[in-house]
C-alpha cells in the first residue's frame, strides 16, 4: 500500500513540474513577443513605429487627409498631381481665387516628410482611389514595392 501511494505522490510532482515548466516556457514566449513588439521588431523589420507614424499621417483621419478634405470643401476640389502638396501650404496672399482659405497644413512644404525623412508621393485624381487621391510613401527602403506581399511601403489605399 505505501510503494502504491508513494507511486501517486511521485506521479503528481512530475505532473506538477511539468506543468510548471510549460506555463514558464509559454510566458516567455509571450514576454519576448511583446518585447518585440514594443521595440518594433515584430513585423515591418524594426520599423513598425515608423510604419504607424506613417500610417497615421496619410491615413483617412490624418492631418495631411484633414488637410486635403479642407482644401476640397473650399475649392470643390482636390488639388491636382501638378499642384500637389504645395497647394496646402500657400498663403491667401498667393493664391488668386476668393474661395481658397489655406493656408491648410502650417510650416512648409520642405518639412512634410515621412518618418523616414522623404516627401510624401501624392497623385490626384487617384489611381487607386479614383474619385480622391493616392498618398503614399516608399517606406523605409525608399523603393516601390509594388504589389510584394512583404512591401514596406504606406499607402492609403488597398491592393486588389
Amino acid at each position: 500500500m505505501r510503494t502504491e501511494a508513494h507511486r501517486e505522490q511521485v506521479g503528481w510532482i512530475v505532473h506538477t513540474v511539468l506543468l510548471a515548466a510549460i506555463l514558464v516556457v509559454v510566458t516567455g514566449i509571450f514576454v519576448l513577443l511583446a518585447e518585440a513588439r514594443v521595440r518594433g521588431l515584430a513585423g515591418n523589420r524594426g520599423h513598425g513605429a515608423r510604419i504607424d507614424i506613417c500610417r497615421a499621417e496619410i491615413g483617412w483621419n490624418g492631418p495631411i487627409a484633414k488637410a486635403l478634405k479642407s482644401y476640397k470643401w473650399d475649392m470643390g476640389k482636390f488639388p491636382d498631381t501638378d499642384e500637389g502638396l504645395a497647394a496646402l501650404f500657400q498663403s491667401k496672399k498667393e493664391v488668386d481665387d476668393e474661395r481658397y482659405k489655406g493656408p491648410y497644413l502650417e510650416g512648409a512644404l520642405e518639412e512634410l516628410k515621412d518618418p523616414w525623412g522623404n516627401a510624401y508621393e501624392y497623385r490626384s485624381p487617384g489611381e487607386f482611389n479614383e474619385e480622391e487621391y493616392d498618398l503614399w510613401s516608399w517606406g523605409p527602403n525608399m523603393e516601390d514595392d509594388g504589389e510584394k506581399e512583404d512591401s514596406d511601403d504606406v499607402k492609403n489605399w488597398i491592393e486588389k
